[in-house]
């Protein structure tokens, strides 16, 4: 008699205990994954930026080459520059 009322009390507490370190687990996981796609996202507007900044950056080499500040030589130099990086 006392071994089923022991087993009628210890069974349902450890599947209780495994169901809650079994939802913490698949949260944590998910909370992972959640965060790896923000990480992607942000890496995306990330070398949009920089793809940006690039591009303004050689407009204004060009407007400088236009009004003649910098000769055609400096304007290839500094464009191949920026281009590398």
């Amino acid at each position: 008699m006392e071994k089923i009322i022991f087993f009628g009390l210890v069974i349902p507490i450890l599947f209780f205990v495994l169901y809650l370190g079994g939802n913490a687990i698949m949260k944590g996981m998910s909370a992972k994954n959640s965060n790896k796609e923000i990480e992607k996202d942000s890496d995306i507007e990330n070398s949009i930026d920089e793809e940006i900044k690039l591009s303004d950056e050689i407009d204004n080499l060009n407007k400088l080459l236009k009004e003649g500040v910098i000769t055609e030589e400096e304007f290839e130099k500094a464009k191949k520059k920026l281009l590398d990086n």
